[in-house]
């Protein structure tokens, strides 16, 4: 059973730049919202992202604060953080070696958290666990593999260096999204293939791994030979396989609602309603203010409450994060991935 606490905090927004404006300070005291995630354009230098950070924690100390902090093409924070690279180049290492390949995709982890977590930020969603497929425009490079085997390797190395810095995962996009060439930011994909196939490779790479992760990100993707509605929206994905086939007790994200696949579902209410309904914890919805506000208004008005589940997700940092770029493990991360970006 789905324990709750007696508030509504169930939405995660994003804001305009790189400073709040005086709606948005008053938008993340709203009881409905429980989440912050951050942009490019949120981001300019360290100092303004302390500031922006603790300006957030001082109007609203229980904000989960989220990033996309992959690596390689999707990387929010860039000028003055390492460069991170694609989980693709760690994984196209462990075709030629893979003991070295592991080692880096554990040091890759240890330094994105480290580094996020240095800025007072609790999570970023990763890593992908999709397979890769030079044809998928949403994940490509993304991925570190097309082999559930190897995916799992360096998906398990990552984690751990994560964990290492005080970070909880996060896999995405389950069941697998790699696979499909159409990107779900902008129309709806719809794998055709049959369940069998999607049980035995892109299912599989996220079944592998559960056990390691504190959370799930589904996919805005419809896998007719299971259900007639994407992954985000289906009972029988997050149900059924995620929760029952897979025991997956931690907390489930919906992808952001905003996206044209989501549409598939109704209106913006419409989509709120049917991904907590198939067992979301926490709902997206970003770079769309009216809709974000619409959502809010709606979850405040329905006996919703958001799930314990959520406390999880909340940074532990380990000691060494507050005096980071002096430590030693940072230093050698960073002369290691210069190394690796010049070879």
């Amino acid at each position: 059973m789905n324990a709750q606490s007696l508030s509504p905090a169930v939405v995660m927004l994003d804001v305009a730049g790189l400073r709040l404006e005086p709606s948005e300070r008053e938008l993340l005291r709203r009881p409905a919202v429980g989440g912050l995630i951050l942009f490019g354009r949120n981001y300019e230098s360290p100092a303004q992202l302390r500031a922006l950070v603790d300006e957030v924690r001082g109007l609203n100390g229980d904000l989960l604060i989220a990033v996309d902090q992959e690596g390689g093409r999707v990387q929010r924070f860039r000028d003055g953080f390492l460069a991170l690279p694609s989980l693709r180049e760690i994984g196209l290492r462990h075709d030629r070696d893979p003991a070295t390949a592991i080692a880096l995709a554990r040091q890759c982890g240890w330094a994105m958290a480290a580094e996020v977590l240095h800025f007072g930020i609790d999570i970023s969603f990763a890593p992908v666990l999709d397979r890769y497929s030079p044809s998928s425009k949403a994940i490509g490079d993304r991925a570190f593999s097309s082999q559930p085997d190897t995916i799992h390797q360096l998906a398990t190395s990552y984690i751990r260096g994560m964990r290492e810095a005080g970070m909880v995962a996060t896999g995405k996009h389950f069941p697998g999204h790699g696979t499909v060439s159409v990107d779900s930011h902008h129309a709806l994909p719809v794998d055709r293939r049959t369940a069998e196939e999607i049980l035995a490779d892109d299912y599989r790479a996220f079944a592998d791994c559960i056990r390691l992760l504190a959370a799930i990100m589904p996919a805005h993707v419809v896998y007719p030979a299971v259900d007639d509605v994407g992954a985000g929206f289906s009972k029988i994905w997050l149900q059924g396989k995620l929760r029952g086939e897979l025991g997956f007790d931690g907390v489930i994200f919906s992808d952001d609602l905003s996206m044209a696949a989501a549409g598939e579902a109704g209106d913006v209410i419409e989509r709120a309603s049917l991904a907590l309904a198939a067992g979301c914890d926490m709902i997206l919805v970003c770079n769309d203010r009216e809709g974000a506000l619409r959502v809010c208004e709606w979850v405040e008005s329905q006996p919703i409450s958001a799930s314990s589940r959520l406390a999880s997700m909340r940074a532990s940092p380990a000691a060494e994060i507050s005096e980071l770029y002096s430590q030693d493990r940072w230093l050698q991360a960073e002369q290691s991935l210069r190394a690796f970006s010049s070879s």
